[in-house]
């Protein structure tokens, strides 16, 4: 982000400063006021990314929801940021996983989404007027084996994070929307939640949390 990163609240900031350098991890509880999805055709591509914890065919209100960021550095030695959350859907807890890696250039975060990491996209962060902080999603690829291709937008789904900090209430608010080009709206969640941090030597990486598979290529 460069110098806009110095735009964004003092919370946020370190919120995202989470990483092996400053030996911090943050752990997120709140609620989801909503998690929702489209109705029509999108469901059971949902359905089939929940099997690989890639967003969340279940919908809700008030929905209990952690989000746990723990730095480490994967297989390949490239320094790791956890975007594990959890949503304790009724019947069932949900997991809607992704794992943030700095490009070999340093010029954009790659998020690796799901168990298998078989998505992955491209983030770009901004910071808006009132300090609060902007990502959008940009190319989307799929691996698996010798298969490496961009996802056609006529499927892709093109997210939009917009994370803030409510001084009023000391909590910091988050809204998602997941969008296709073509079809719409397929998948959002929004709400709150507060943070702790720990440190990263101490409470290491909990079992279950990094992906089942590790994906090499950038």
């Amino acid at each position: 982000m460069g110098a806009d990163f110095g735009r964004l609240h003092p919370e946020l900031r370190r919120r995202f400063s989470v990483g092996l350098v400053n030996g911090e991890a943050c752990t997120g509880r709140g609620v989801m006021d909503r998690v929702w999805h489209d109705r029509g055709l999108v469901k059971p591509f949902l359905v089939l990314g929940g099997t690989r914890n890639i967003l969340v065919p279940r919908q809700g209100q008030n929905v209990p929801f952690v989000i746990e960021n723990v730095p480490y550095t994967d297989t390949f030695g490239r320094e790791t940021v956890s975007f594990v959350r959890t949503f304790d859907l009724p019947g069932r807890a949900r997991r809607f996983d992704a794992q943030m890696v700095l490009s070999p250039k340093g010029d954009r975060v790659l998020d690796y989404l799901g168990t298998h990491q078989h998505l992955a996209s491209e983030l770009h962060f901004s910071a808006e007027p009132d300090g609060s902080l902007l990502i959008r999603s940009g190319e989307h690829r799929f691996r698996e084996g010798p298969v490496d291709v961009r996802v056609p937008d006529v499927i892709g789904g093109q997210a939009e994070v917009r994370e803030s900090f409510d001084e009023s209430t000391g909590r910091f608010r988050i809204r998602v929307r997941v969008a296709n080009r073509y079809v719409g709206p397929l998948f959002g969640y929004e709400g709150s939640f507060t943070v702790s941090y720990a440190d990263v030597g101490a409470c290491g990486v909990r079992p279950g949390l990094r992906p089942a598979r590790e994906e090499a290529r950038a």
